[in-house]
This record gives C-alpha cells, structure tokens and sequence, in this order.
C-alpha cells in the first residue's frame, strides 16, 4: 500500500511534472556519484561540501545538456526496453568523453584525474537502475493486489514484436498482470523481455499451478491459419481462456490497445485460409461506375457496399427498407467524399418505386442482397417470404433488365440445395427465377451466387453461444450431428463481387469452403477456449453443459451447396461454377400468376403446394405442414377474396 501511495500520485503528474522529477533525480545521482568516485579513488568518505563541489558541479553542467540532446527525458519510464538502455549508453559515453577532458585539461585542484574515468561509468549504472527500477514499480504497480482489485494473471503467447507490443498496451491496464511469455521459437526460451521470461509453451501447466495463470493472450497476428488451429487445439486441453489481437496492420500501425484484446471466435477456428479476391478484375467492372445494392443495410449488404467503396465506384445507391439500417451504413460510407451515395428508402417488393429508381440512376450493376433469410420466421411466415424473395427478386431481375443493367448478382444460400424449408425454397424458387430472364435476355447479364453461413451475421450461431457461456449455460444445440459450412462476410462479399466479373448469364456460383463444422465440435471449443469444462457424464463437475433441443422447423442436419455433382471450375480456383436445372419464362409466369392469387387471399395451403410443385426438391418438414392445414382452416376475409384480380395483374405485369 506505501507502493500504491506513491505510484499512484506520480501516474497522475503532467509529463512536464514527471520530467523535472527525472532531472532533479539525475542531478542527485551526479552528487551521489560523484561522491561514491572520491571513497573508491581516496579509500575514505569526503565531504560534499569540500573537494567534490567543482567535480559535483562540472557533472551536473555537462550530464544534463548531453542527456536531453539523446532523448533521456522522453522515454516513458513504464516502457524500458533495450532501445532506451542503448540510448543511456550513448550518453553516458559522450559525457564521459567530456568529463575526463575537462577534468584532465585544466588540472582542477584536489579533483584525482582517475576520477573522469571512475565517475561517468558509476552514473551510467545509476541512470540504468533508476529507470528499471522506475519502470517496474511504475508498469507493475505493486499494490494494486490489496486493494480489492482483481487482474487476470496472463501469459502472452508470442515473444516477437506484436507480444512486446501488446506487453506494452497491457501495461497501461489495471486488467492484466503478465506472469511470463510463451513461444514455440527455441532461440528464444529462456530469454528475458521487457522483465519476464521467455518458456515453452511445454510450461503452460506448471505456470498455471503455480502463479494461477487464467488467460492466455495470443499474439501471432500473422501466423498460417493452419499453425493457429495447431495452437488452439494444444491450448484446448488447458483450463485457459484465449484472447487473440486485431490484425497484422493494426500492430503496424501501433494501433493496439488492451481494449483490442478480443475473444476467439469461429473466423479463428476456420480449418481453410479465407478467400482471396481478384482485385484488378474487381476493380476494371466496378471503378467509376453506377452501382445498386438492395438490403444495404443488412449483413451482407452493408459489407457489399464498403468493399465496393474500396473499390472507387462513380455512385452507390443505397436501398433499404429499414430507415436506421439505412441511416447506419450512409453515415458509415460518408468517410470517403469521393463516391456519391444515395440513401434510398423503399421495398424491393415496391414495383413503382424500384421502376423509379432503376429509372432515374441507370446503375450499370445491381447486387441483390435483400431477403427475408431466418429459417424460423420465414415457416412461420410462409406467405410474406414468398413475396419478398420470390416475387421481390422476379421483379427486380426484369426491371434491371428493362432499365438496361449490365449485371444483376443475387445473393442465394445453400439451403437453396434441396431445401426442407420454406426460406430455402423461396431462395431456389429465385433461383430459377433469374435462370429463366437469363435465357431471354442478352442485355443484361444475370447470376448467383450461393454460399454457406455467415459468421457475424444477425441470427448466427456464435453471438449466441457467447452470451450461453457468459450466463453460465447450458449452450443450446439443435442435434450434436447436425454441420454446416462456415464463411466470414469479408468473404461472402467478396465472393459476390468477383462473380459479377466472371458471370456470362444464368450461371450459380459456389465458394469451395473446405469441410462443413459439426456445431457441437464448434459449441465444445468454444467453451473450452473460454478457460471452462464442458459438464457431461464423463465430466460430471464441468462448467457448462450442452444441451440438445431438437431439429427447429425447416431446420437440415446437413447442408449442401451444389444439386447436382458436375462443378465446373473458374478463373479462382477457390470458386466453382453449375450449371442447374431450370424453368421456362413462360411457365414459370404462368405458375408466379397463380401464385400472386393465393397470396392476395392469403391461401397459404396452396401457396406451399405450388412452392412444392415448382421447386421439385423441396420438401416440407412435418411441423409445417401440420402448420398449414391450420392456416387452410382460418377464414379468408371478402374483402381480401375481392381485391385477388390487383395483384395478379401485377403480377401479369411485372
């Protein structure tokens, strides 16, 4: 607590405070050394007063200047490293040079020459200590232990320049208290930096026994994936929570503080390298151009439109049924003037005002990202998804068209793939859609592109497990069988954008994302890499459990993303490309006219049935079907029953 007492008064000094108390200090260690020559030259203690005044004094008029031309009075004390020890011996050398000079030259009375040689390397000592003494109780900040507060004991697991970097940033927090380093790197186990030791990471279970070790923080910003995952799964047999860094140009920016420490999460655990776009094709389709995104304010949408931005289009038209969706990624993109943006309120399912729009801008390319895409809501809401996927996307692929659109990319999924709900079939049933304006159009070029779960999007999986662990449990799991496939949203639209380059009309384009994670596997590391156990029979005094609910409605325990087994492959060797199965526009119209009929009098029995008959590989699950006899059972309003003929002459339209 006497610590404590001091420290704390000295941290909260101006940095002007802080370097008159480092003068006054160097000025002391001067006399102090000064002094301490006389008793090893003479062999007895002399007064200050007396004789060592003139060498006192010369020490002080020619230590100061020399130690503030090399920056001895802009180091932070907290951050003593090699660099700043270097410093101190530069000058420590140039003011012995000069001291021994003048004191050699002029002959000073009872001042021993031996003494220019014996007093400059005693103060470069002095002025070593002071500092690493300085610094340890300064970053350590001995005390902080009784005063109530806790602070995570840490290992950092890398020793290179992001783990010194990030030592750094830890020691400005109250959070952390680092007990050592770990690194893989031979040459340097065993070493010292920045005051604590450089282990193996054989170590790890010894440092957690002895010194209570609770999180490891990871920083190997540019590590292979592969080697991470190797890591992480070393790191899984341990009773540590694992924080990873932002990435690799944050650190080279010196943008990192502790703050940036973040929890692991699935992007970490991805067994493939992420998905590298083509970025000159990108850029000679998209630079200067005009350029539409429906849903821009949604997951997908919004990530469109930043890496379209990066990419210097003429114009973005923003259009998003959700006002503060919208207001959000326009305030978000107005960091660049260079690119005009026009926030567009409005419903894909709206023909006049998507007809205005289209109309009044004349975009060269439409990226259409706006769907209703919860598996739930959508069986639940049948007739609505419809309308927003189905005839929402109809009607934008043959505006664009009409309005001259040089390429029009729809946003698909793989549950698209043989679907068991009815989102799913809404998206295949779009699908088919645009494959059917394709082959009568040459104007216009039109494509898909169909990839797995997106990580971070709203409704995914991880967001949710992370707050089930964070309450304690239990973690929730549909089926312990039950996979899927994984990608990040940096990746889903990058992969958008690079089919809009290689697209010649009515193809689906698919991302070859490595092999699918089994979510229990996914729920199990994540509570591991959480520094907790999982509770289960073998394990009985666990930390959480996993609990299995049951299948949801619609829900698959496998996703696929290709219906047929005949990829062809692309330009990008990570994406490849299939031709499927298709409708002509003419029946296709035919059967969209009937459908507009039963959604005007919202029959939902047979808007499934139709759902059924034109996506032949849909098959309803059990809970929706029961769901839809009851919905036959409801009463149909007259006044809905009479309006039937408006929609489909808009359909008939469209």
């Amino acid at each position: 607590m006497a610590l404590e007492s001091v420290s704390r008064p000295v941290l909260a000094m101006s940095r002007s405070a802080k370097r008159i108390i480092v003068i006054i200090v160097d000025i002391a260690l001067c006399a102090l050394t000064v002094w301490l020559s006389y008793y090893l030259r003479l062999g007895y203690w002399v007064s200050l007063v007396g004789r060592p005044s003139v060498a006192v004094a010369l020490s002080i008029v020619i230590a100061m200047p020399i130690f503030a031309a090399f920056g001895l009075y802009r180091s932070v004390f907290r951050h003593v490293e090699q660099r700043s020890i270097m410093n101190a011996a530069i000058a420590s050398f140039c003011y012995g040079v000069c001291y021994i000079t003048i004191i050699s030259a002029y002959s000073f009375s009872n001042v021993p020459r031996t003494l220019g040689i014996i007093q400059p390397v005693l103060l470069f000592l002095a002025i070593c200590m002071s500092r690493i003494v300085a610094s340890w109780l300064l970053t350590r900040r001995l005390g902080y232990h009784d005063d109530g507060v806790h602070r995570t004991r840490v290992v950092i697991y890398g020793a290179g320049s992001s783990g010194r970097q990030l030592a750094r940033a830890v020691a400005e927090s109250r959070e952390f208290d680092i007990v050592s380093f770990i690194d893989d790197d031979s040459s340097l186990q065993g070493s010292v930096m920045l005051g604590k030791r450089v282990l193996s990471p054989a170590a790890l279970p010894d440092l957690i026994r002895r010194y209570g070790v609770e999180d490891v923080l990871l920083a190997l910003p540019s590590v292979s994936r592969r080697r991470r995952n190797e890591i992480l799964a070393d790191l899984r047999e341990l009773p540590l929570g694992v924080r990873t860094l932002p990435g690799l140009m944050d650190l080279a920016h010196g943008r990192v503080h502790v703050s940036d420490l973040r929890q692991l999460t699935i992007e970490d655990l991805l067994g493939r390298d992420p998905v590298e776009p083509d970025h000159d094709a990108v850029r000679s389709r998209v630079t200067g151009q005009t350029i539409l995104i429906t849903g821009a304010g949604g997951s997908i949408g919004s990530e469109l439109c930043r890496q379209l931005a990066r990419s210097h289009p003429a114009r973005l038209l923003l259009v998003e049924a959700s006002e503060y969706a919208l207001y959000a990624i326009h305030r978000e993109l107005q960091a660049d003037p260079s690119i005009e943006l026009v926030p567009l309120l409005g419903s894909v399912c709206d023909r006049v005002r998507m007809s205005a729009i289209l109309g009044t801008f004349q975009p060269t390319m439409v990226f259409h990202a706006a769907a209703y895409k919860h598996v739930p809501l959508v069986e639940h809401n049948l007739i609505e998804g419809i309308r927003n996927n189905v005839f929402g996307t109809m009607m934008m692929a043959q505006l664009s068209v009409q309005y001259g659109v040089r390429d029009f990319v729809l946003i698909s999924t793989d549950k698209a793939v043989r679907p068991t709900n009815v989102m799913g079939a809404t998206k295949r049933l779009s699908e088919l859609c645009l494959q059917a304006v394709s082959r009568e159009t040459t104007s216009t070029c039109l494509s898909m592109v169909r990839f797995g779960n997106v990580l971070g999007s709203s409704g995914s999986v991880v967001p949710l497990f992370r707050e089930q662990i964070r309450v304690g449990g239990p973690v929730t799991i549909t089926d312990r069988e039950i996979t899927r496939y994984f990608m990040t949203i940096p990746e889903a639209a990058q992969l958008v954008i690079q089919a809009s380059t290689m697209a010649r009309g009515g193809e689906v384009f698919v991302l070859d994302m490595g092999e699918p994670v089994k979510i229990y596997d996914l729920a199990r590391n994540l509570i591991q890499l959480s520094g907790l156990s999982v509770r289960d029979e073998d394990h009985p005094a666990g930390d959480i459990e996993i609990v299995t609910v049951g299948l949801r409605p619609g829900e698959k325990l496998y996703e696929e993303l290709l219906i047929g087994d005949n990829p062809s492959p692309t330009r990008h060797a990570r994406i490849m490309m299939a031709m499927e199965s298709h409708l002509s526009l003419g029946k296709l119209q035919h059967a969209l006219d009937r459908m507009a009929s039963f959604i005007e009098m919202h029959d939902v029995a047979a808007a499934r049935d139709l759902l059924s008959q034109l996506v032949s590989e849909y098959v309803p699950t059990p809970d929706i079907v029961d769901y839809v006899h009851c919905e036959r059972k409801k009463a149909i309003s007259d006044d809905r029953t009479a309006s039937s003929g408006s929609m489909i002459n808009r359909a008939k339209t469209a």
